[in-house]
This record gives structure tokens, C-alpha cells and sequence, in this order.
């Protein structure tokens, strides 16, 4: 399949929404995008496919989304969303980690200090 501008501006731009879960980490976390027809084993109709992969080089995760439908920008939708959320999950478990670990030390701190 050919990537065509409108096709590329498109993925970049919905990718670009997902630059602000990434920068947060490092300036070195990585992102793969993979668009395109999957095989042509189908009896009907196109079938395409959407699949992210992002990795956080500071905390050496990774992040991979996936999805296949008939329309190419309904799969980049659905990748986006599911990456998002994947990506927002990570952010507020890391952020309630954060705020259990200050509320036991501000606990530890008023026990020996009180």
C-alpha cells in the first residue's frame, strides 16, 4: 500500500496528541507507527491495519496498540484511543504511587517527631 500525504499527515497528527503522555518520561522514548492492508486472504473487501508502539526509555516500558477494521481512519482512531488510554492508566498509577509514598512518609515523619 502507498502511503499517501493525506495519509501520513493524518497519522502524524493524531500522534502528535500522544507527544504530551510521551515527553513527559524522556526525550528518548520511541514511538513506531505501522499502517496498511493486512494480507489478501480476505474474500471481501479491505481490511486495515493500525498498530502503535511506543516505548518510555526512562522507566523501559512498552506501549503497544492494535486494531483492524475496513476503513484505514477508523483504525487509526481506534489505535489512538486505545493508546491514549493505555497511556493515561500508566500516568495515574504512576501519580498515585507518587502521592501513597509522601502520604506514608508524611505519616512516618509525624510519628517520630510528634
Amino acid at each position: 500500500m502507498e502511503l499517501t500525504p493525506a495519509i501520513r499527515e493524518y497519522v502524524e497528527r493524531r500522534v502528535m496528541n500522544l507527544e504530551k503522555f510521551i515527553m513527559q518520561h524522556t526525550d528518548t522514548s520511541h514511538a513506531d507507527i505501522e499502517v496498511g492492508k493486512t494480507t489478501k486472504h480476505h474474500q471481501k473487501g479491505d481490511v486495515f491495519r493500525a498498530e502503535i508502539n511506543i516505548t518510555l526509555a526512562g522507566k523501559a516500558e512498552l506501549f503497544r496498540a492494535e486494531a483492524e477494521t475496513t476503513d484505514l481512519y477508523a483504525a487509526i482512531d481506534m489505535v489512538y484511543d486505545d493508546m491514549s488510554r493505555k497511556l493515561k492508566g500508566f500516568k495515574g498509577k504512576r501519580d498515585m504511587l507518587y502521592k501513597r509514598g509522601a502520604k506514608t512518609l508524611k505519616g512516618l515523619i509525624k510519628r517520630f517527631w510528634m
